[in-house]
Order: C-alpha cells, then sequence, then structure tokens
C-alpha cells in the first residue's frame, strides 16, 4: 500500500528535491534541479540499506556506471536510511554484503518526503524499488516500480534510455519493441510506418 494519493505520471516534471548524499566517503547536498539542462538523471529507489536483493541492484548500476555516464547521464540511489548508515555500508566489502567503492551517489531520504512525492514509500515506511528516468528537461521519461522482493534490469534500464534519447533526437521516428541502437525505427505517419512493418 501507497501512502501518498498524489500520483507523478511520465510526462510530468519530476519532483525536485534537495537532500544529503554520500559520494567518494564524503557528505554533500545535492539537488535534482543541479542536473538540469545538463544531465537525465536515474533515480534508484531502494527499500533499506544492509539488506540483500538492494545491493545487487546498487552495484550492478554502479559496474555500467562509465557506460551510462557516456549517455550524459547521472544516477542517484535513494533510500530511507540516513547518510551515516550509507556511509557504514559503503565502508562494508561487497563480499561481506556491502557497497565497497561505489560510482554514484547515495542519497539520504530520512524524512520521506522524496519517496513520498514519488509515490514509492509504503505503509511501513520503506521504499518500493522504484526506477524513474528524467530527460534534461526535468520531465520524467520512464518510471518502473517493483515490489520489495525482486530486483530491476541494469540492462533494460539502458535500452530504455538510449531508446528515449534517440526519439528525442529524432522527433519524426519512435521506437518498436525490443529496439537495441542500430535496429530500424518506425516513422510516425500511417503511411511511412508501413515500410517498417513490411520489414519484418
Amino acid at each position: 500500500m501507497i501512502l501518498n494519493n498524489n500520483c507523478i505520471k511520465v510526462g510530468q516534471k519530476a519532483p525536485d528535491f534537495s537532500a544529503i548524499a554520500v559520494y567518494d566517503q564524503e557528505f554533500r547536498r545535492i539537488s535534482l534541479s543541479d542536473y538540469l539542462g545538463r544531465k537525465y538523471v536515474i533515480l534508484l529507489f531502494y527499500p533499506l540499506d544492509f539488506t540483500f536483493v538492494c545491493p545487487t541492484e546498487i552495484t550492478a548500476f554502479s559496474d555500467v556506471y562509465h557506460e551510462i555516464q557516456e549517455l550524459d547521464t547521472e544516477i542517484l540511489g535513494i533510500s530511507v536510511d540516513s547518510e551515516y548508515s550509507h556511509l557504514a555500508w559503503l565502508q562494508t566489502e561487497r563480499d561481506s554484503g556491502g557497497l565497497g567503492d561505489l560510482n554514484y551517489s547515495l542519497v539520504s531520504d530520512l524524512t520521506k518526503g522524496i519517496s513520498s512525492s514519488y509515490n514509492v514509500l509504503t505503509d511501513d515506511g520503506k521504499a518500493l524499488r522504484g526506477l524513474f528516468i528524467i530527460d534534461k528537461q526535468g520531465v520524467i521519461q520512464h518510471s518502473l516500480v517493483n515490489n520489495l522482493d525482486f530486483g530491476r534490469s541494469v540492462h533494460e534500464t539502458l535500452r530504455i534510455l538510449k531508446a528515449i534519447q534517440y526519439v528525442q533526437s529524432h522527433p519524426d521516428e519512435v521506437c518498436p519493441a525490443n529496439w537495441q541502437p542500430g535496429n530500424a525505427t518506425i516513422v510516425g505517419t500511417p503511411k511511412q510506418s508501413k515500410n517498417y512493418f513490411r520489414s519484418i
């Protein structure tokens, strides 16, 4: 069950926030608006530090961070833990269920305001596994919310990010199911779209 009845939608402006984050063993205040006009942003909500599925997701995204960075995109991990809990988890090695060195920031949502504004806060105060891709204009282009017990796909997130960027730079084209960079797209008119359908 979700506490917040206000439903944010794809195509709407992403709710801004300012919070303390941990990056490179240091605390810093960051805002979503810091990236406006400069970068795409992936918001990666997760339930809690020191749990079981969460480190597999967080480290998997860190492992492809350089590929994401090459796409003018930043990742922000967010949970309802304090910055001190984030720091302790980052100082725990991966083979002990920790994160070790991480390539992106973990944001503290101790007040639960960010999770609530993105409508991923459960009635027992954890964040669901929400993933939001926000474009450079601050508009939510993609959202995905999993329940607590199963993780998300890094590869599918990358595919969707690349599709978003492709159609934004090619406004007359749309990407079909399972599209990958280099695959055929569809010209979004009734006549020209038939070229694609004939090809399959």
